[in-house]
């Protein structure tokens, strides 16, 4: 078996992972790098997500990267676009001939006798096996299994004659012009999907268990718009993402601050979009407050048209048991379909679920707490890049790049050849890692890392925080062992 030896390894060629590449590249030129990527194509979600309708949740100015600015005037843009634009950035700035495709990797063992990471993986359909070694690995492969969404057993499935299609898994050739459909789900995917498919669909039906809220917001941007035809595109982008992440941010802490306010003015919104006489009450009125999931977007106010227009409409009910013709609800209520949409959730997976090794100890996650949303207690010279939930991914993703490539420099200056978070301070209580009511979150959440009470472990999903401490704070935080290179390591 051949070994290849690079500075850094990245694991992933998706959003985060082309992100991670310009800053090594950028930031540290003496570093040698490879990104190992599971597939065979870049862009991570954005190739993987096929289904009708898929785009953005977040606005492109703030999920976008902030060193090639987006030049769309779409706002909130459609997964072809977004696809084309993480593979253009890998191209513009030659990241993309540093790619090995379908390398998928397996475990990563680390060294503190010789300072190494050693990456174990699979290349190609014969899963031939190779190796490689690094002195710092950057975990880029999102949060949840590629492998499959999350479906809950449902009574009678093998009765029912139609299609049943998770979102993750969409059939390239499925037809649905003129068919019933049924979309068991209220979050972002079945928002999405819904208006998409009511254009040639007979009829499209929501199934939720429980309403969520949904906001309809332009697809398109006014004052980005002017903002373009009047300044640089560079200057343009930049005051575009300030004023998108700190708005952001304000609707975000005024949702904490007065949630029934709040709640009411959404509900509101949306019985504006549907008229006096929907039953907004039990359709779109949540029983949460608003961000203890996130907020599912209508660009365009999409789906309120889809419904009133007739082409689709909403249900809220439970599921009794498939049948040969579609869902028989609690109520007695039957709903017919020729293709069942499971738009149920996702499977959450921390590093793409690759084996971590310490010297000769698995590193079980969920016993580690999480260093300023970026590394992991006794884990040496590794950083995960886990994204914002209550904002764009991107904005925490950049800062992350960033830091790292701050610490990596710093660990040069001073010789250093190892970084440890360690968690000294015993007055330090670990918390869940995301304080999100959404189920595929509380699914698995308690496999994950921890984050802590205070500082630096706490998460404070606060980008002006994590900008002072990410991109400003000092880098030899108390909180991290620095070590230098073992002498006996040395003279081997």
């Amino acid at each position: 078996m051949t070994q290849e030896h690079f500075d850094v390894i990245i694991v992933g060629s998706g959003l985060s992972g082309v992100d991670a590449a310009y800053h090594v590249q950028t930031y540290c030129r003496n570093k040698s790098y490879v990104i190992l990527e599971s597939r065979d194509a870049i862009g991570g979600t954005w190739d993987l997500f096929r289904y009708p309708g898929i785009r953005s949740d977040s606005d492109m100015y703030t999920f976008g990267y902030s060193f090639r600015p987006w030049q769309s005037n779409a706002s909130i843009a459609e997964g072809g676009l977004i696809r084309s634009y993480i593979r253009e950035t890998a191209e513009a700035y030659g990241i993309d001939r540093k790619i090995r495709f379908r390398h998928r990797v397996k475990r990563a063992s680390w060294s503190s006798a010789e300072a190494l990471w050693t990456i174990e993986a699979e290349r190609g359909a014969d899963r031939e096996p190779v190796r490689f070694t690094c002195n710092f690995l950057f975990g880029c492969t999102g949060y949840y299994d590629y492998a499959g969404g999350y479906t809950p057993e449902f009574a009678g499935t093998e009765k029912f004659r139609g299609r049943i299609v998770h979102p993750q898994q969409w059939p390239e050739a499925l037809d649905y012009a003129g068919k019933r459909v049924v979309v068991i789900g209220s979050g972002a995917t079945a928002v999405t999907i819904i208006p998409a498919m009511a254009e040639t669909a007979a009829q499209v039906t929501m199934l939720q268990r429980s309403p969520t809220y949904i906001v309809a917001r332009p697809s398109q941007d006014p004052f980005v718009i002017w903002l373009r035809r009047h300044l640089p595109v560079k200057l343009a982008h930049d005051i575009a993402r300030w004023r998108n992440a700190l708005l952001g941010l304000y609707l975000y802490n005024r949702c904490r601050r007065k949630p029934e306010a709040v709640k009411h003015a959404i509900v509101e919104l949306a019985r504006q979009e549907l008229g006096a006489d929907y039953d907004v009450e039990t359709h779109f009125t949540p029983r949460y407050n608003p961000w203890d999931q996130r907020l599912c977007l209508a660009p365009d106010a999409d789906f309120f048209r889809a419904i009133k227009a007739g082409k689709a409409d909403v249900v809220t009910d439970e599921i009794e048991t498939f049948t040969e013709t579609g869902i028989r609800l609690r109520s007695g209520r039957e709903l017919s379909a020729d293709i069942i949409v499971t738009a149920t959730g996702l499977k959450m997976q921390l590093l793409g679920g690759i084996e971590v090794v310490v010297d000769g100890k698995s590193v079980k996650f969920a016993e580690t707490m999480n260093f300023r949303g970026v590394m992991l207690s006794d884990v040496p010279n590794l950083a995960n890049i886990f994204g914002y939930t209550n904002a764009s991914w991107t904005l925490k993703c950049d800062l992350i790049c960033a830091y790292i490539a701050r610490l990596i420099n710093y660990m040069d200056r001073h010789d250093y050849v190892q970084c440890t978070p360690r968690r000294r301070d015993a007055s330090i209580m670990p918390e869940p890692l995301i304080d999100f009511s959404s189920g595929y979150i509380q699914r698995t959440i308690d496999q994950f890392p921890r984050q802590g009470s205070k500082k630096p472990w706490k998460l404070y999903q606060n980008y002006l925080l994590d900008l002072v401490s990410l991109r400003f704070g000092a880098v030899n935080d108390k909180a991290l062992e620095f070590s230098r290179r073992r002498r006996s390591a040395k003279a081997a």
